[in-house]
Parts: structure tokens; sequence; C-alpha cells
């Protein structure tokens, strides 16, 4: 993983946030931290249904038996999203994935009140598939 921040320094950077643009810029930021994607990512296969921008998410594991994320978006605050659903998940196994709740991170983020419904439909399809994603890794 690139240079996201952890989840606890995620939620204290959104809280120095002094209001709704800020954060909106912190979120764009995060995105363009994601690491360089090859063109790979960009196949059929790894397109998130639900979403109104495109996304392309790629879930594998490292030599370390932890979840490798791979994503990207044409819009550069979708992006972002992407950037934080992967900090809240990175160090993590396939199992630790499907058993962990994001969405109380997000509280916290006061996220999803931020967003429009579009864009939190969007946020909660790229969990899903993520979470599919990890549930195909542990062989189930």
């Amino acid at each position: 993983m690139a240079t996201l921040p952890d989840k606890e320094k995620l939620v204290r950077n959104f809280n120095r946030c002094a209001n709704q643009e800020e954060k909106y810029l912190y979120i764009i930021e995060l995105g363009s931290r994601l690491e360089a994607v090859s063109e790979n990512l960009h196949q059929q296969e790894n397109i998130v249904p639900g979403c109104q921008s495109q996304v392309w998410v790629i879930v594998d594991l490292d030599e370390n038996g932890q979840v490798r994320l791979q994503g990207d978006s044409d819009a550069a605050l979708v992006k972002g999203l992407i950037a934080i659903v992967f900090a809240v998940y990175q160090k993590m196994s396939p199992q630790e994935i499907i058993d962990f709740d994001v969405r109380p991170v997000f509280a916290e983020l006061s996220l999803t009140q931020q967003l429009t419904p579009s864009r939190s439909q969007g946020l909660e399809a790229m969990i899903r598939a993520i979470r599919q994603k990890a549930l195909i890794l542990t062989g189930a």
C-alpha cells in the first residue's frame, strides 16, 4: 500500500478538517496517494457494479497472506473514497476484511452524511465487492 494513513490517523486527519470543503479536498488528496496502476486493472472483471463512476478494484494476497488492494476510478472524489476504504482494510487478512464492520469508521469520519445518495450507494457497492473478493480468497 502506498502512503495511506492507518485508521487512527485517518480519523484524526478528518477531525482536523474545519469544514466539508476541507474534507473533500483531503479525500481527493488521499486518492492521489493510491499506487499507480497498470492497465490490467482496467479490465471488465475488475469493474465494481453499482457505482455511478467507473471503479476498478483488484483484491489479492501478498507474500504474508495479507490482502493487497489495487484500485482506480475515473472520478477524483471516488478515487479518494477508494483510498479511504483501502486505508481501513490495509494489513488485514481476507477473513478479517469479511468480519470487519467499516460503518463505525465511516461514522467517525462523518463520511456517509457528507456524500450524495448515489456516492453512498457506490461506496457500499465497493465494500461489497471487496468483501466478496476476500471471501473468494478464503476458499469458502
